[in-house]
C-alpha cells in the first residue's frame, strides 16, 4: 500500500491520512511516550493491567491507555477530546500489530548489520540511529531481543516515520524466534524435609511409589494451560503431603519437580518460594 509521508507539524493531517489504510494511529508526546491516563483512569482505575498490556473497559474519549488508545475511526481522530492531545503531539505513533504488522526496531550500525546478515529483506523506513524492518504478519511484542533490537508488534506502539522503502515481506521464522521463551537453566535448590523423630523408616511399601507421584506431579505441571503459578504449588503441595514427612525426598526430586516448573516459564525464585509456602502449609 502507498502511505503519506510525515510532514513535520502536521500530526493530525498524517493520523487522518493513515486511518482509511488500516493503521491505527495514536498522539505521542515529547520523548516517544503516550498521554498520560485521564483524571478517571489515573492509575489503571477503570480495570487495565500494569504498563497499559490490557486496558480496561475504559470510554474515555481522550488516549489514555497508550497503544489501545490507537484508532482507524476519523470520528474519534477528530474528536474534540483528542484535539489537545494533537496540538502538544510530538510525533504520531501507530499499533503495528492491529495493522497486521510486525516491526524489527534496530537502533544502530551494529544491528543493522545483523538484520542484513540473518533476516530476509523486507521494507525498510530510516529512523534518527538505525532502521525499522516491516514485515506483514503479527505477534506477540519484546523488547531488547539482542543487543539493539526490539520487536514491535502486539500490545505495543511505534513513531510513524514515513511509508518506507521496498516491497512487504511475510513475518519469517527467524523473527518469531526472537521472542521465543527459553526455559530457564535449572539450579536445583537443595531441600532438606525433616522427618518426625522417632521416624527413620520409609512407610511406602516400594520406591516405585515414590516416583509415580514424582512423576505425576511433573506431568501434572507440564499439562498446565493457564494458571501456572497455583498449578506448580499444588502439585509441590501433593508431593510433600505424601512424601515430605518420611525423609524420602532428595534434591534430585526436587530438581525434576523444579525443572517442570521452569520450562513453563517459572523462575527459579518462585519454585523456591512455592516449595517453601508448601512446607510451611503442612508444618513441615
Amino acid at each position: 500500500m502507498t502511505q503519506p509521508t510525515m510532514i513535520r507539524g502536521e500530526h493530525l493531517p498524517v493520523a487522518l491520512s493513515l486511518a482509511p489504510f488500516g493503521v491505527p494511529v495514536l498522539p505521542l508526546r515529547a520523548g516517544k511516550v503516550p498521554f498520560g491516563n485521564c483524571p478517571a483512569c489515573t492509575g489503571n482505575a477503570c480495570g487495565g493491567r500494569p504498563n497499559m498490556k490490557t486496558p480496561g473497559p475504559c470510554t474515555c474519549p481522550a488516549p489514555c491507555h497508550g497503544w489501545a488508545a490507537a484508532t482507524t475511526d476519523p470520528q474519534v481522530i477528530n474528536a474534540p477530546a483528542w484535539a489537545r492531545a494533537w496540538r502538544e503531539a510530538a510525533a504520531v505513533a501507530y499499533h503495528p500489530g492491529a495493522a497486521g504488522l510486525t516491526v524489527v526496531d534496530l537502533d544502530n550500525a551494529q544491528a543493522i548489520e545483523w538484520a542484513r546478515a540473518n533476516l530476509p529483506a523486507t521494507r525498510t523506513v530510516r529512523t534518527t540511529r538505525g532502521e525499522h524492518w516491516l514485515y506483514r504478519g503479527a505477534m506477540p511484542s519484546a523488547n531488547a531481543v539482542r543487543p539493539g533490537v526490539d520487536v514491535k508488534s502486539l500490545m505495543s506502539y511505534t513513531r510513524w516515520l514515513g511509508p518506507g522503502t521496498g516491497p512487504l515481506t511475510d513475518l519469517p521464522d527467524a523473527v518469531r524466534a526472537l521472542v521465543v521463551r527459553q526455559p530457564a537453566p535449572v539450579r536445583p535448590t537443595a531441600v532438606t524435609v525433616p522427618a518426625p523423630a522417632g521416624s527413620g523408616r520409609c512407610p511406602h511399601r516400594t520406591p516405585t511409589y515414590l516416583e509415580r507421584g514424582i512423576a505425576m506431579a511433573e506431568q501434572r505441571i507440564t499439562d498446565a494451560s493457564g494458571g501456572v503459578h497455583a498449578t506448580v504449588f499444588g502439585a509441590f503441595l501433593a508431593v510433600l503431603s505424601t512424601h515430605g514427612r518420611c525423609g524420602c525426598l532428595t534434591s534430585a526430586h526436587t530438581a525434576r519437580l523444579f525443572a517442570a516448573a521452569q520450562a513453563k516459564g517459572e523462575t527459579a525464585r518462585h519454585c523456591a518460594d512455592a516449595w517453601a509456602n508448601a512446607l510451611t502449609r503442612l508444618g513441615l
